[in-house]
């Protein structure tokens, strides 16, 4: 059941308590968290102390940390081009060569929070991404050769503002690295943010590359531009994508980042509402195959 493997990205519930956050999981039934910011502080830059209080906390409320949500390679490659941004998580822009050096720091902080899984990307967005993928592809290689000696999975999100922006960049980024070290984060609702087909087309490229999903929806408002949306009144096709992943064996886990506050309100209350919706999707899963 997708049930027993649902977590959360603690700030999509509280950007500034974490045991608000923790708390929320336990409450509804969670079984994990990912761990991206704390109080405006990016998990990257969190003290040994911090990171203790953390697995503790966590471990406490029957929790674990399954990922740490890190904005490893949401960087520029340094072509000296006009590149896209997105949003770094409270970490200021840092080098290719910086970015390595977080991505040891993300592997001790993995082991000290109990996990690892470590969520990457594919640079900053480049007009041209094909042809820079060589430069790419070298970068990813020796990240992975990194995570290998260490017993680390890294997983490459497809992130509409990065190189690996769709379902087949990151599949063509993660064959031609050709290691077990690094897999696909797979995210619906970020190929519909950027107008593509989240299923059948994006899911059947990665179906066989991903570890990780996230789960958010996405519908587009009056001007036709995406906006985050409650899971289940949006544009993403779960209930086929969860027939395929389930069709396929998938036996990873799913983390909520819906990214959805309402008007007026909060992001536990966004993510409630989501998780009210994401679960009332699968109780319509559920009657339809006792029928």
């Amino acid at each position: 059941m997708i049930e027993d493997r649902l977590g959360v990205i603690t700030d999509e519930v509280s950007p500034s308590d974490l045991l608000e956050a923790l708390n929320f999981a336990v409450l509804n039934g969670l079984k994990h968290v990912e761990i991206r910011t704390i109080n405006g502080q990016n998990v990257l830059s969190l003290s040994d102390q911090q990171l203790a209080i953390i697995r503790s906390e966590t471990e406490r409320r029957g929790l674990f940390v399954s990922c740490i949500a890190s904005p490893i390679f949401k960087c520029a490659l340094g072509t000296g081009n006009q590149v896209a941004e997105g949003d770094r998580f409270n970490q200021e822009e840092r080098s290719v060569s910086e970015h390595f050096s977080m991505l040891e720091r993300a592997m001790d902080i993995a082991d000290q929070l109990g996990t690892n899984r470590i969520r990457i990307f594919s640079f900053w967005r480049e007009t041209e991404p094909e042809q820079h993928e060589d430069e790419i592809i070298r970068h990813l290689t020796r990240a992975a050769l990194m995570a290998a000696s260490r017993s680390k999975l890294l997983l490459l999100e497809n992130e509409p503002s990065c190189n690996g922006g769709f379902a087949a960049e990151v599949a063509r980024l993660v064959k031609a690295v050709k290691s077990p070290n690094l897999r696909v984060l797979w995210d619906p609702g970020n190929e519909q943010y950027g107008n593509r087909a989240s299923y059948p087309d994006g899911y059947s490229i990665i179906r066989n590359l991903l570890a990780h999903v996230h789960l958010k929806d996405v519908r587009m408002n009056e001007s036709g531009n995406p906006q985050a949306t409650p899971i289940g009144a949006g544009i993403v096709p779960y209930e086929a994508h969860f027939r395929a992943l389930h069709r396929d064996g998938y036996a990873g886990l799913f983390t909520l980042e819906t990214h959805y506050i309402p008007e007026g309100g909060t992001a536990m209350e966004g993510t409630a509402r989501s998780l009210q919706g994401l679960k009332a999707l699968l109780a319509n899963l559920r009657a339809q195959t006792e029928k």
